[in-house]
Order: C-alpha cells, then structure tokens, then sequence
C-alpha cells in the first residue's frame, strides 16, 4: 500500500477528531462558566525527533531515521489536548444567587455523589431543604466543607468579592454574618479533568485549600463560556475542507493503486 493513502487517512481521523471537539465547543457556547477544549496536531517526525536522542536504543541514529522519513514520517496526529482556562464575559443577572468569578484558576467547590467537585459556573439556586445549590442539584459547599444553608427568613442576602455572606433577617437591622463560599485554587490546571455538567475532578493526592482573600466574587454576575462562536465555525469549515481533501487524495492513491495493479500485476502472455 502507498505511503500516501496512509498519510491521508491519517489526516482524515485526526480531522474528525477536531470536529467533534469544536462541536462539543458549539454545544457549550451558552453554557455558562464552560471552558473551551482544544487539540494540538503534530506528525510522526516530529515526535521522533524530539524523542529519538533520549530512546535506549543502540540502533537508533540518524540513518534509522532516514527510513522513517521514507514512510510514515508526515503522518498528522493529535499529539495534545487541553483546555482554555481564559475568562469568559461577565454578564449581569441582578439575581442575588448568580455568582461569577473575575479571576482566571479559581472554582466554586461543590459535592457531588462522587465526591468534591469544581465548577465554574455560579448560577445557583436554594433547594427545597433550605440548601444552596447547582443547577443540577450539587450542594455548594462553604469555606469549611459543608454545604450552606440559606435561612428561608432571611430578606437579603449579600456576598463580598472574598465570598463572605450576610443575611438581614426581617425586623433587624444589622446583616448576620453566614458562611464563606469555598473558592478553590488548584496549583496545577493541567490535572483537571472535565466530568460533565460542567463539574471538574482534581488530583486527590494534592488536597485543596479554600482561598479566603481573592477579591474575585461578583454577586448578581454570571460568566458566559469563552468560546467564539465566529471562531469555531471558521475551523469547522477548515476541517471540513481538509476532510474533503484528504478524501479525494485517498481516492487518488487508489484509483493509482488499481491502474498498477490492472495495468502491470493482470498482464498474460498470450
């Protein structure tokens, strides 16, 4: 088999790889607090290079290369994946129970049937048990990791840029200090994992720690994902486009490989 058809199909899978993460990026456009995902494409030299000298292999040098460099040495492939960790916009609600965070590497904590969870996303409500809550259900857990409840008398509730909540009971007129919302900050973005529903996993061998000064809570502010919807139509159509390329190069490869083998391999003497 040619070289090329492999080349080809190469790009195709690592294209369709793309387009299922820029739509997984679409789906999410109005998800608030959703962060983009990206994918880093290299090809087979590349990597070789950069590993061939650190191999304990005694056979290695630079005339095994050249071989490599004969066949699937400009195969392209997804070499990494990560995800953007940039702001999204700030958008204003007005409603007391939406939270967004201004600063780039901090989460709201939350628990999860499968343990503490990070999230982004700060549109919250109160459960039916008196509980502050995701979307989903969650508990938001407090700086001391339980979850807060919110005093089903309390008239107004108020949070600081630390995360400090106060509640004005009616009658009164003095705000009684409540909880601390758990802002995490995780040295190492990198080892987040996304778990769907907007929720993130972090290593557990490197426990959190609550941030108690960020100056980072905006009350009554949602953040809007940060991906670009212009953005990620341009390179849907730029995979599609490649896609269609690399088709028609293996449908080339192809049509070569069956004239050779009609015109040279099927010859019979008469």
């Amino acid at each position: 088999m040619q070289a090329g058809y492999y080349n080809a199909a190469a790009g195709m899978v690592t294209q369709f790889n793309r387009l299922e993460t820029i739509a997984n990026n679409l789906a999410n456009v109005n998800t608030a607090g959703y962060k983009q995902d990206n994918l880093v494409t290299g090809d087979f030299m590349r990597l070789y290079k950069e590993a061939r000298d650190d191999l304990p292999n005694a056979a290695n040098t630079k005339d095994a290369a050249k071989f490599l460099n004969r066949t699937l040495d400009r195969a392209p492939q997804i070499v990494d994946s990560y995800t953007d960790q940039s702001l999204g916009n700030i958008q204003k609600t007005d409603n007391p129970l939406d939270f967004a965070l201004s600063k780039e590497g901090l989460f709201f904590a939350v628990q999860t049937p499968n343990g503490v969870r990070l999230t982004r996303d700060g549109s919250f409500t109160v459960g039916n048990d008196g509980k502050l809550v995701t979307k989903e259900g969650f508990d938001v857990l407090g700086s001391d990791g339980k979850p807060i409840s919110v005093d089903p008398k309390a008239a107004i509730m108020q949070t600081d840029a630390n995360g400090k909540i106060s509640v004005n009971i009616p009658g009164g007129v003095k705000f009684v200090n409540g909880k601390n919302l758990y802002i995490a900050a995780p040295d190492n973005l990198r080892k987040l994992q996304k778990e769907g529903s907007n929720l993130y996993s972090y290593d557990q061998t490197d426990p959190l720690k609550a941030q108690s000064e960020t100056g980072s809570v905006k009350q009554g502010f949602i953040e809007k994902s940060n991906v670009n919807a212009v953005d990620m139509m341009v390179k849907m159509i730029e995979s599609n486009r490649l896609v269609g390329m690399y088709q028609k190069v293996m449908d080339t490869q192809m049509n070569d490989l069956n004239s050779d083998a009609i015109n040279k391999l099927a010859v019979t003497k008469a």
